[in-house]
């Protein structure tokens, strides 16, 4: 038998739309277009703009990175050749002990040999 779940829901509903006026969702179609287009332009054309200033934005960033960057290697040097002054006073100070402690000795020999 036929039963409930055979008969389509929408059966019978295409008989009973009107006929649809091309050239009437032609213009519906137009008119709204012409209202939403001009929003829409704008829109696009004010994020083009955002987008480009982001991309200038990014590019000024990256380059205060690379100053920061620049900065830091500058400190690094700095504090480097504080250490090296600071090792090559240690070696004049040894240089200096061992000039003296040679003459103690020179000193020692010569009254070594007198005795």
């Amino acid at each position: 038998g036929v039963g409930p779940s055979d008969v389509s829901p929408d059966e019978g509903v295409v008989e009973d739309l009107p006929l649809i006026d091309e050239k009437a969702v032609e213009q519906l179609t137009e008119g709204l277009i012409s209202h939403y287009l001009p929003d829409l332009q704008r829109s696009k054309s004010a994020l083009q703009e955002l987008t480009q200033n982001q991309v200038v934005l990014l590019d000024t960033l990256e380059q205060e990175v690379t100053k920061f960057k620049e900065c830091n290697f500058i400190h690094d040097i700095d504090a480097l050749f504080s250490e090296a002054k600071h090792y090559h006073n240690k070696l004049v100070n040894i240089r200096n002990e061992m000039m003296m402690l040679h003459e103690k000795t020179s000193k020692l020999k010569v009254s070594g040999m007198n005795i």
